[in-house]
């Protein structure tokens, strides 16, 4: 069981842009060859753009990118032809495979929270692919068979009790509140990995929410 506390990620972005990144793992200049990856995990990155902000056109290749708002509205254009807005309670993924371009911008009013995922995937190459599934249900877990993933989203009041799911690799993201997990008190941005547990349940302390991953090794 390791954790991981928000403080303890990497700055990012661009602030004079309106762009603030926090990376859980090895990322651009801040590369630590001992925090590469976790499993199928790549990138789990905390993005806050400002109202206008956002990532002009930019590539990817060989990764599943899923994205979860947190608050606010992602528009989202691909070279697929895709252009969408992400609402918070929706996920969305793009599944970059040999190669896609895409833009991501907050055109809205409000401050923009999204969390994004980047796994490995079981097999490289393929035709890109794009989904959005909008206001997603706790007890619907959300497969990504491209990287041989599940993500569970959990909220939780306080007092009230969740089981982990038994995997090779778990990967839990505190959202926003406060929860128990094991002897460890988490908060908003902290995350935990999980390797070989069994029996993990994680108690809300305030009402929270999660992100709780399954991964292949």
């Amino acid at each position: 069981m390791d954790v991981r506390r928000a403080d303890e990620r990497y700055p990012g972005g661009d602030p004079a842009a309106g762009i603030e990144s926090w990376h859980a793992f090895s990322f651009g200049p801040h590369y630590d060859p001992d925090n590469l990856r976790f499993g199928a995990m790549i990138a789990c990155n905390e993005e806050r753009l400002a109202p206008g902000a956002g990532f002009d056109e930019h590539p990817h290749s060989h990764m599943e990118i899923v994205t979860w708002v947190v608050e606010g509205e992602l528009t989202h254009r691909d070279s697929t032809g895709r252009e969408t807005v992400v609402v918070a309670g929706d996920v969305q993924r793009l599944s970059a495979a040999a190669g896609v371009r895409h833009v991501e911008r907050n055109a809205g009013p409000a401050p923009l929270t999204f969390i994004q995922t980047w796994l490995a995937p079981l097999h490289p190459g393929g035709t890109p692919s794009y989904e959005t599934v909008h206001g997603i249900a706790d007890s619907t877990p959300y497969a990504i068979p491209e990287a041989g993933a599940m993500l569970h989203i959990r909220r939780l009041s306080a007092g009230e009790r969740t089981a982990v799911p038994d995997a090779a690799c778990v990967y839990v993201h505190v959202v926003r509140g406060e929860v128990r997990l094991g002897a460890e008190k988490l908060g908003e941005g902290d995350a935990v990995r999980l390797t070989g547990e069994e029996g993990a349940e994680a108690i809300g302390v305030t009402a929270t929410e999660l992100l709780v991953w399954e991964l292949p090794s």
